[in-house]
């Protein structure tokens, strides 16, 4: 598969397809050049899978209301896990 075509994945898409390709790999019934393709594929999907991830992750943010009433926005990565 192209790079340009795993850009265009959903993170569903390119995580089933990396599982996929990890089975495949893991089995070890593939030819050597198949195995070394599907490697590089692989990793193209692993980048794609972070960086929607990361991406995600950035959008998500905590609304927070002090005491005079104003809000603001804190951002996933600064939100204190015993909220």
């Amino acid at each position: 598969m192209p790079k340009d075509e795993i850009s265009k994945l959903s993170f569903e898409e390119a995580l089933t397809k990396l599982e996929n390709l990890v089975r495949e790999l893991e089995a070890g019934k593939i030819k050597l050049d198949d195995a070394v393709s599907s490697y590089e594929q692989a990793v193209a999907l692993k980048k794609l899978c972070e960086k929607k991830l990361n991406d995600a992750k950035l959008k998500i943010e905590k609304i927070e209301t002090s005491k005079t009433g104003s809000q603001t926005l804190t951002p996933l990565d600064k939100i204190d896990s015993d909220d």
